[in-house]
């Protein structure tokens, strides 16, 4: 085999952590990170969020001022019913692609800045704070990086850098989630006598399509688009020759900046009505900067000259940890740009392609320098 670069080999070996979440089991995959941070000279904190299930802090440089921030996730998704056609831990390549759980979503974007801040260690120690908060617990609902902003352990931030799957294309946002469950009620009775009942199911129905024309009223954004409404399950009743007494509704929004959650939320209560309990399931809000922010403008130039390419304002499908970080950190200018392929995130037989990830840490590179000479 041709030798391996730095962040490819590191990619390879926390691929072989299994990571799967649930459980997660992240630890291993994160003891293997903080050696290597540790023997870099890097002051690294745990935090468990669970058995076996660290968040880690890694700090060098001075704490004088607020710190260049890069965050990513080790944690994986399930491998899904499919059957591979690789071992999904052995982190095979072939042809330009890594494959494996977790290439592209993420830990190949963990490894290329791990990489990038080994490589500067000895002049970052020297300069302006980066700080690595790498978390466990993110595909289930950001519960590593939600930790880490309740116990206050994250210090001030100037920037965040997301290495989720972009591709290595810098993205400027992603929409806030409100994930959202209505219960209907109703009374039970023998389906030969529905006259004895009410119907739950009738109920959600009727709600069902009025949240299918409901109108946010707000302005398309012109990078994040408009805000969006999926209904993604319904479920209600026992059998089929009973009148069900209960429905339920899960509701899936995503908002654009400038969205109040809580009106939102108040807004479907109103119009799902049928006396029906409507709760939050899940609520992050999501994220924005303007890309002519001075440092979003460095940050964003460095990639486009490793890249060779202009570049075009863009958002990120998906929701990440900078939902919860990014105020944690005192609303820092954030970007999104990691080595992984957006399309590849979840997939059987994800991969993330190995010139990518080298030029990932090309770009991080350009971006410490750039922190260090430059600063916020």
């Amino acid at each position: 085999m041709t030798e391996l670069s730095p962040a490819v080999a590191l990619t390879r070996e926390l691929v072989a952590f299994d990571t799967i979440n649930p459980p997660g089991a992240e630890g291993a995959c994160i003891a293997h990170l903080v050696r290597r941070l540790e023997a870099a000279g890097f002051a690294c904190t745990l935090q468990p969020i669970g058995e076996g299930r660290p968040n880690l802090l890694a700090r060098i440089g001075r704490r004088d001022a607020p710190g260049l921030v890069f965050t990513g996730h080790v944690d994986t998704v399930p491998l899904g019913a499919k059957p591979w056609s690789v071992d999904p831990f052995a982190g095979e390549i072939r042809n330009g692609r890594l494959y494996g759980r977790g290439t592209s979503d993420m830990k190949s974007g963990v490894a290329a800045f791990v990489v990038a801040v080994e490589a500067r260690a000895a002049a970052l120690a020297d300069g302006p704070e980066v700080v690595l908060a790498i978390t466990a617990g993110e595909e289930t609902g950001c519960d590593g990086a939600q930790a880490m902003a309740q116990a206050g352990m994250l210090p001030k931030a100037a920037a965040l850098l997301v290495g989720e799957p972009t591709g290595n294309q810098p993205m400027i946002g992603h929409k806030g989630a409100l994930w959202l469950k209505a219960e209907t009620s109703g009374v039970t009775a023998h389906g030969s006598m529905p006259d004895l009942g009410d119907n739950a199911v009738y109920k959600a129905a009727r709600a069902i399509a009025r949240l299918a024309d409901f109108d946010f009223n707000v302005a398309r954004h012109p990078v994040l688009g408009p805000p969006t409404l999926n209904v993604g399950r319904v479920a209600g009743g026992l059998n089929i020759n009973s009148v069900p007494d209960h429905a339920e509704i899960l509701v899936d929004v995503r908002t654009i900046p400038g969205m109040s959650h809580a009106a939102v939320r108040e807004d479907l209560t109103g119009v799902i009505g049928e006396a029906a309990r409507v709760t939050t399931l899940f609520d992050l809000e999501g994220v924005w900067t303007e890309p002519d922010a001075p440092w979003a403008a460095r940050a964003i130039a460095c990639a486009c000259a490793v890249l060779g390419q202009p570049f075009a304002p863009k958002s990120a499908p998906f929701f990440t940890d900078a939902s919860v970080l990014t105020p944690a950190l005192g609303h820092p200018p954030t970007l999104i740009l990691g080595p992984g392929e957006t399309g590849q995130a979840h997939q059987t037989d994800e991969y993330a392609e190995v010139a990518k990830i080298d030029a990932a840490v090309e770009i991080y590179g350009a971006i410490l320098d750039d922190w260090r000479s430059v600063g916020r």
